[in-house]
């Protein structure tokens, strides 16, 4: 598990910056460490960060995200529905 996290850090991260010093390297690494831990939220929390994880605050965020997620799917269900193009109607009103 540390090997992606290392993997993602350098990938993602370090090799986007120049890397012209030590404390360059110190400094983003810090920043995307502080991000990581208390701004990412993480599939594997269910859509919290490590540190609400860690402190137990704002447990409530995965039950938030399914009351989201069902309701973004019935919207999506009632917009697709509500579609129709002209071909489908021809062959609705010729069927009837």
């Amino acid at each position: 598990m540390i090997e992606s996290w290392w993997r993602v850090l350098k990938h993602q991260w370090l090799y986007l910056n120049p890397l012209d010093s030590l404390k360059t390297v110190e400094k983003l690494a810090a920043f995307y460490v502080e991000q990581h831990n208390s701004h990412l939220p993480h599939s594997a929390f269910q859509g919290q960060t490590p540190d609400e994880m860690y402190s137990g605050t704002r447990n409530h965020i995965p039950q938030q995200l399914q009351v989201q997620r069902h309701a973004a799917r019935q919207s999506r269900l009632e917009a697709n529905r509500a579609l129709s193009c002209r071909k489908c109607e021809k062959l609705v009103s010729s069927g009837s």
